[in-house]
């Protein structure tokens, strides 16, 4: 596993749906599994110890839900602490969170876009900064759905290389999201994708998402991964590499060896793109 990467091969996200269907001990094709912190911190009894025993027979990542890194709240201090005792406590290999923000006063219960400004690039980094000194590690900020872009002065991917440069964090890619945008946005996704830095990617999502319309499109992780997201999971190991990739699923779940047999898709997508990647230094910038 190269040393860039926490985990390794290809992963599935946990809910408490699939806790009786997961056996600590056969795993099967699951290589590593992901949990949104603030879905099991404090949690006891039976789910809490299922969950330890998974946690201790499979590396685990988190991606968080509610740091609200581009919000204009200040920083919740108190609840960074107890995400690095979570992460402390089950030997998590990786913490990622949204290039996003989801509060103010109170919870937004979504993830709205943080504007494509210097100004943004600045203050984002800043916090990103500090979680990481809190945390006492480097974390992962995932490129996300969103609908529109209020105050753009720059583009998406501009954006992201200088967050991920100035706030030396890593890069959680998200296949789907850069699909979904490149349609309700109306730009090539293969291009987007060439100008990010590989050398930033933790590790990778994919999901299924609802065509709302033929340019809109709602990233859900409801419904199966379709193939042009396949495809472009395949362009990013021809391009990058082959890294670690989970399978979100968040609603509608169907029965869990349907699941895994997505996850065995990832694995058989990584058995084909051995090779070195073919990047060029000049992907790193947007």
């Amino acid at each position: 596993m190269p040393e860039q990467y926490p985990v390794s091969g290809r992963g599935l996200g946990l809910r408490r749906s699939l806790l009786r269907s997961l056996q600590p001990d056969s795993l099967g094709p699951i290589d590593f599994m992901e949990v949104a912190p603030e879905n099991w911190i404090d949690v006891g009894g039976h789910y809490g110890r299922r969950f330890r025993q998974l946690t201790e027979a499979s590396p685990f990542v988190c991606h968080g839900l509610s740091l609200n890194i581009g919000g204009p709240a200040e920083l919740d201090e108190p609840f960074i602490r107890r995400i690095k005792q979570f992460l402390d406590d089950h030997q998590i290999k990786c913490y990622s969170e949204h290039l996003s923000y989801c509060a103010d006063d109170g919870h937004l219960y979504d993830l709205l876009p943080i504007p494509f400004t210097s100004e943004a690039i600045t203050y984002v980094a800043k916090r990103i900064r500090r979680t990481q000194n809190i945390l006492e590690r480097k974390i992962a900020i995932e490129n996300v759905s969103y609908y529109c872009a209020p105050g753009a002065q720059m583009s998406e991917t501009e954006f992201i290389n200088a967050v991920l440069e100035e706030a030396d964090c890593n890069l959680l890619l998200d296949i789907n999201n850069i699909y979904v945008n490149s349609i309700n946005h109306r730009y090539d996704a293969i291009d987007y994708l060439h100008r990010l830095p590989a050398h930033r990617v933790a590790y990778a999502h994919i999901a299924g998402h609802y065509n709302e319309a033929d340019d809109l499109i709602i990233d859900t992780h409801g419904a199966d991964v379709i193939d042009p997201v396949w495809d472009l999971l395949d362009e990013a190991y021809r391009h990058f590499g082959v890294f670690p990739t989970l399978l979100e699923r968040d609603f509608n779940l169907p029965a869990t060896s349907t699941l895994l047999e997505e996850v065995r898709r990832i694995g058989d997508a990584q058995a084909c793109f051995k090779s070195p990647p073919e990047y060029h230094e000049s992907s790193n910038h947007g």
